[in-house]
């Protein structure tokens, strides 16, 4: 077996692990020697802009796990989560928000403050060149959703996001054609490896153990060929740092037996458990082309625990989300261009059954059952979103609790009756998530969290996480921003451990 030699191993190249090369990258200058492991494939530009015929599925399979169709064990959420060099950050719509001061004090972690997760959260979206998209480049699906819930008045706001010369064609999620959005292959990526950080793609970490990393090098048949040569390869490290997901991380770290007891390891994962709804306008509007993200609504957040935003997806994943097949399933889908999006996105407790697990392979197993309060918020987001589309000047909308296929707008005073509980069952209607967090949480007591509020694992002084797997609970907004925050933490912790080192 082929031996390779570093100072850190960063397992993951997506928001958390670009997000710590980059930092640790200036460290290569004194001779540290630094790389980034990626399961997933560098795609070529050429690849990026392919034309849009077969995109949704051609790209989906290049770009996410199970090209983005992951199942939970009860087989009643998806769940979809990038694999690329990038990681998930390619297929993010760049959304990107501070954590409310409200949600780290529920948090509760101790040493961790609001303050310095803003601070290094304005860091990063300066890097990333985030800013606030001009109306002249706002669709119609983003104008409609804004301007009915200031009708209606539910509080509303316009999201920050990191793209730099978008040019509006609406494929964020499989992609961006123009390398207009700013993730960690377009910003920290490429940084780290100017300044000698190794990126290594198509490279699956199997273990890792004190001092080294077992992987496996295996070249799909898209995107550029790893660096280093198939087949297996022992890789020396002084510090492992694991931001591979909320998926990934707690799987890795179950599969590596780690000579610590981990009771909390895989537990309390959270997923925002998520809806998308949809509203057939008389006349054509323009979403599939222009950003597909540009609002959102927090107005219910506090009171019934969801949020909405503005979304477009493809017709396969659009398909998929609506209830039932035939005749009323295909006129609604021949009606693609005019069609209304909202993305619900349920507020989940942090629960120590909802949790990733691995089968006998050593394969990653979530198990995620909706609560009640859950299942409450989903059938309040679905009437809210029914009441913004008819406010829009939608004709009729599909809600997946309805107790028909279609609402018309005459009906809108009935939604009560027309939006049941009783029609709302899990396997039933298409639940999803992207926004997956938990099962590394962070905090003091080894009994209840498996590392501190920096990252590292409670007992392993060379170990440690840095990505969404860290939150103790959901961040009840887009957690892009705040992983690169968390991240950033760990990069300051992780350097003074190895200037310690050298010094010692």
């Amino acid at each position: 077996m082929r031996e390779r030699n570093y100072d850190v191993v960063i397992v993951g190249s997506g928001a958390g692990g670009g997000t710590v090369a980059k930092e640790l990258a200036p460290l290569c200058r004194e001779g540290a020697r630094i790389a980034v492991l990626e399961w997933g494939a560098k795609l070529t530009e050429e690849e990026f802009a392919c034309p849009p015929e077969g995109r949704e599925l051609a790209m989906a399979r290049k770009l996410y796990f199970e090209s983005g169709g992951v199942f939970n064990a009860e087989r009643t959420m998806t769940m979809a989560f990038g694999r690329a060099y990038g990681g998930s950050t390619v297929v993010y719509t760049g959304t990107s928000l501070i954590i409310p001061e409200r949600t780290v004090a529920r948090w509760a972690v101790p040493g961790l403050v609001s303050e310095d997760l803003a601070r290094r959260s304005r860091k990063v979206m300066q890097e990333n060149n985030v800013h606030f998209l001009e109306e002249e480049a706002l669709n119609d699906n983003n104008r409609l959703f804004r301007d009915a819930c200031e009708r209606l008045g539910y509080r509303v706001e316009q999201f920050p996001i990191n793209v730099k010369g978008c040019r509006g064609a609406g494929l964020c999620n499989l992609g961006c054609p123009n390398a207009a959005k700013q993730g960690t292959n377009r910003v920290q990526l490429p940084a780290a490896e100017r300044q000698g950080v190794e990126v290594v793609t198509n490279c699956k970490v199997l273990r890792i153990a004190e001092g080294e990393v077992l992987a496996r090098v295996a070249n799909p048949p898209w995107g550029l060929p790893s660096a280093w040569e198939e087949g297996e390869v022992r890789v020396k490290a002084r510090i492992i740092v694991v931001a591979a997901g909320a998926v990934n991380s707690p799987a890795l770290l179950l599969r590596s037996h780690l000579p610590v007891r981990l009771p909390a390891l895989g537990r309390y994962f959270t997923a925002h458990p998520a809806l998308i709804l949809v509203g057939e306008h008389e006349r054509p509007i323009s979403n599939y082309f222009g950003h597909p993200k540009s609002f959102y609504c927090d107005h219910f957040a506090e009171s019934h625990g969801f949020l909405l935003e503005t979304c477009m997806y493809f017709p396969f994943t659009t398909a998929k989300n609506l209830v039932g097949f035939g005749p009323e399933h295909s006129e609604l889908m021949r009606r693609m261009d005019r069609l209304q999006m909202i993305l619900v996105l349920a507020v989940d407790p942090a629960l120590p059954d909802n949790r990733v697990t691995i089968d006998a392979s050593g394969e990653p197993v979530v198990h995620y059952r909706f609560t009640e309060g859950v299942l409450d918020s989903l059938l309040e987001s679905m009437k809210a979103s029914a009441r913004i589309f008819f406010a829009a000047g939608a004709r009729r909308i599909h809600a997946p609790a309805g107790e028909r296929f279609f609402i018309e707008a005459h009906e809108a005073p009935r939604l009560d009756a027309l939006i049941t509980r009783r029609r709302l069952l899990p396997g039933r209607i298409s639940i999803a998530s992207a926004h997956l967090m938990g099962g590394c949480r962070m905090g003091d007591d080894p009994d209840t969290s498996v590392t501190d509020a920096w990252g590292q694992v409670h007992g392993l002084p060379w170990l440690y996480v840095a990505d969404g797997s860290l939150f103790p609970r959901c961040s009840e907004i887009n957690p892009y921003v705040t992983i690169m925050a968390l991240a950033d933490r760990v990069a300051e912790r992780v350097r003074s451990r190895l200037v310690e080192g050298k010094a010692a």
